[in-house]
């Protein structure tokens, strides 16, 4: 897990990254970071070539979703909690 966010903080024993590091091996990005704050994340997020990208309620996003799809990432709406915590992750 690599957190990384628009703000300054910590999530467990992880701090919040707030630059942009590359050469990620990324498998899932999971975003809890609204539609009008994406746009200058939105290149890097794509860049990381992941596997899929979760838009968790209140990140959803119809033009990354899409640009996502096109190249080939799945992209699921849904809410990662739930997901951890029922088994689908």
């Amino acid at each position: 897990m690599i957190p990384i966010g628009i703000k300054k903080g910590k999530i467990g024993n992880y701090d919040i990254l707030q630059n942009r590091p590359e050469k990620l091996s990324v498998h899932t990005v999971t975003l809890y970071l609204g539609e009008r704050h994406q746009k200058e994340w939105e290149d890097y997020i794509l860049s990381l070539n992941p596997e899929r990208i979760i838009f968790n309620p209140g990140a959803e996003n119809d033009s990354l979703f899409q640009k996502a799809i096109q190249k080939g990432i799945l992209c699921l709406r849904a809410c990662t909690l739930v997901m951890l915590a029922s088994n689908h992750y």
